[in-house]
């Protein structure tokens, strides 16, 4: 039996890959245009999880009967910047800022000091709220280090810049099965479906 499951999120690229992530779980994935688009929201969280939760519920209040909601809320921390941009990742460079505004700030702010430790990690927070209203989570981390310029084009958000432990290229290059693999939200998705085997 497939579950339909909204996914609390206006980013397009991030549907797409939570729609391959999850083709394997008992879920007729949905974007957040199925319930009329994205509510506004305040991400106003202190970390990853609680930006989750705060979607979700969003989204959950506006649901039909019987669906199930999954937010997602994650970033990129730089140890050179004392963890930023984390929480405010989609919006580093501004509120409006695009994919190439925020991944400019991020190098321009390394470029500042040469001896600057690259040591990146992507975090992904997942908040799902099942038919009944009930809340769970899922986390995922996938460690790695930034670029010294952008490379490729695959993906979206900081993809172009990081990458992961193991490789030499950014997500931005590498093939989309290997994010699939070993990325940050792939890592919370895995974690995700597990939890359904029963299903």
């Amino acid at each position: 039996m497939q579950h339909p499951l909204i996914i609390a999120s206006s980013n397009q690229g991030k549907i797409k890959e939570f729609a391959q992530l999850l083709q394997k779980s008992p879920f007729d994935i949905l974007s957040a245009k199925s319930i009329g688009g994205m509510p506004a929201v305040d991400e106003n969280g202190s970390s990853f999880l609680e930006n989750a939760i705060i979607k979700a519920q969003a989204v959950h209040a506006k649901a039909p009967e019987g669906h199930w909601v999954l937010a997602d809320d994650s970033g990129l921390s730089v140890e050179a910047l004392q963890g930023a941009p984390g929480v405010y990742s989609a919006r580093y460079a501004g509120e409006q800022a695009s994919d190439n505004d925020n991944c400019a700030k991020l190098l321009a702010a390394l470029a500042k000091d040469s001896t600057a430790n690259r040591r990146a990690q992507f975090e992904c927070a997942l908040c799902l709220i099942d038919d009944r209203g009930r809340l769970s989570y899922y986390a995922g981390v996938c460690a790695g280090q930034i670029a010294t310029e952008a490379q490729g084009t695959h993906g979206f958000g900081y993809d172009p810049l990081f990458i992961p432990d193991g490789y030499t290229t950014t997500f931005g290059v590498l093939d989309k099965q290997i994010k699939a693999k070993i990325s940050h939200r792939a890592q919370a998705c895995e974690h995700f479906v597990a939890s359904f085997t029963d299903f």
